[in-house]
């Protein structure tokens, strides 16, 4: 399943580069037994498997020998994925992601391994593989000389609060729908104007839940983010939505 972080996109060319290390363990390696068994009923019954502690805690402890860092266990009760994670999970110098299956994890691996446990949202998958992959993907393209243009995180949605403007390429004209003017004036200074009044009316149009966080209580590293002239057209706009 992790070919697909390993063997393409960004995530490929990091650990092409020595900017990324990624290495699969696989709790069935210390079992011991000649099952290879790492799951088993639930105790107090119910459907579904649980994964047993003993391999679990092998595994992890191996993960940890090679690497230390925290551990992250994928979960479904662990705190809500967002940028400002993903960018705390970028500064450690290490990370051992554990992936769940089934009815999840014995309770005792998290009591005495599991630093943190991370959600990627309201629902639920077959397995906390998906889930890494995500977080290493999110992680990986905020380590420096990753992405190769650091303006290009600088862009992204998230960086510093706010949704993403939206964008536009060949040709002008498509359907009936022009390319807004501005675009095409060659002003680089009204170009950025633009792109940012509208990075914050879609912010408002979509998630208008981040744009009321956004704020120099709330948010800090992201208020450092704006300059003094976003800081400006972002009390403004809240100001406009308040009297509608």
């Amino acid at each position: 399943m992790f070919a697909a972080i390993s063997d393409y996109g960004i995530t490929r060319q990091a650990i092409k580069n020595g900017l990324l290390k990624l290495h699969i363990w696989d709790p069935r390696n210390y079992t011991g037994g000649r099952r290879r068994a790492v799951d088993d009923r639930p105790y107090g019954g119910g459907p579904g498997m649980l994964m047993k502690p003993e391999p679990l805690a092998r595994c992890i402890d191996a993960a940890r020998a090679c690497k230390p860092g925290p551990v992250v266990y994928l979960s479904p009760r662990g705190d809500l994925l967002d940028q400002r994670i993903v960018e705390e999970l970028s500064g450690c110098d290490g990370l051992t992601l554990l992936s769940g299956r089934y009815e999840g994890v014995d309770e005792r691996v998290i009591e005495t391994r599991v630093h943190r446990e991370i959600s990627i949202g309201d629902y639920v998958i077959a397995g906390g593989e998906l889930a890494a992959m995500v977080v290493i993907e999110t992680v990986a393209r905020v380590l420096p000389g990753v992405l190769g243009n650091d303006l290009s995180m600088k862009q992204d949605s998230f960086f510093n609060g706010l949704l993403d403007c939206p964008h536009y390429t060949r040709p002008e004209r498509f359907e009936g729908l022009d390319v807004p003017p501005v675009l095409l004036s060659g002003n680089h200074e009204k170009i950025r104007q633009w792109r940012f009044k509208q990075s914050v009316a879609k912010t408002g149009e979509c998630r208008p839940d981040l744009l009321e966080r956004l704020n120099l209580h709330d948010n800090a590293a992201d208020i450092e983010r704006l300059d003094p002239e976003q800081m400006n057209l972002l009390k403004n706009f809240k100001l406009e939505r308040k009297d509608d």
